[in-house]
């Protein structure tokens, strides 16, 4: 069973002067355990999709299932975590108290949660900050708190809109290593929206390509990067050649290379 299938998807948004269609006719398949990054230029509706999986919109048109349920019922059943660009952690709970949120609202009981705090902080390398408050964290650590709390109820998925998009570069290639060593390590699919060629290749099985408004998917690259992601990757022709590919298929033009010219 996939862990998202979107048949036909559309979104219109009805506005003052119109209608205005967001997405179109969008067909895509995540299968469990799969890492897909959607990537397009501002406003072609990768996050409008991300909105659709996650049920916090309805889509206008088609088809939209989530390990073979409604995108509402996978959103009551926990089946999926989600992270953003902004961290949104609350300013007055410690590490723990942000991670275990979900777990507390759901009546999990004091000894599970600190159990599954431990297990948390642990996977996200934070054992040692979890009596510390977010203002006392990097932005790196803060994402890093996000990431945990949407996996504290081990959802099989994990949807992230542009979690490392305010970053440093430095800090965001080392949370692109630690997010997949966290996906490998928990199983979950993943479904990420970036605006960075990279980023994509570097994390993904699979990049999606959209198109400019009215967003719809023109292309699929598959990375065939293998398991091991290391940073010894970012160097590699192969890498450099996928992100050639990826960017041919946003520019719709082959690309020019230096030693070409």
């Amino acid at each position: 069973m996939s862990a998202v299938e979107a048949k036909g998807v559309g979104k219109t948004f009805a506005t003052k002067s119109g209608d205005v269609v967001a997405l179109t006719g969008v067909d895509l398949t995540v299968e469990p355990g799969e890492f897909v990054s959607l990537i397009g230029p501002s406003g072609c509706g990768k996050s409008t999709l991300l909105r659709l999986i996650a049920d916090l919109d309805t889509a206008t048109t088609g088809e939209l299932s989530i390990f073979g349920k409604p995108a509402r019922q996978a959103r009551v059943d926990q089946d999926y975590g989600i992270a953003f660009q902004q961290a949104g952690l609350l300013p007055w709970r410690t590490v723990a108290g942000n991670m275990e949120l979900p777990l507390e609202l759901h009546g999990v009981k004091k000894p599970a949660r600190a159990a599954r705090v431990r297990e948390l902080a642990e996977l996200v390398g934070l054992s040692d900050f979890v009596d510390r408050y977010p203002d006392q964290l990097s932005g790196g650590m803060q994402q890093r708190v996000a990431i945990a709390r949407a996996l504290a109820e081990q959802p099989k998925l994990l949807l992230m809109d542009e979690p490392f998009g305010a970053l440093d570069e430095m800090t965001r290639e080392y949370l692109q290593g630690e997010l997949t060593r966290i996906a490998a390590e928990t199983g979950a699919a993943v479904v990420f929206v970036t605006h960075s060629i990279p980023e994509a290749v570097f994390l993904s099985d699979r990049v999606v390509v959209m198109s400019p408004r009215p967003g719809r998917i023109t292309d699929i690259i598959t990375t065939g990067l293998g398991g091991s992601r290391t940073e010894a990757l970012r160097e590699s022709p192969e890498y450099f050649a996928k992100v050639t590919a990826v960017r041919e298929a946003l520019h719709g033009t082959p690309v020019e290379r230096a030693n070409e010219r």
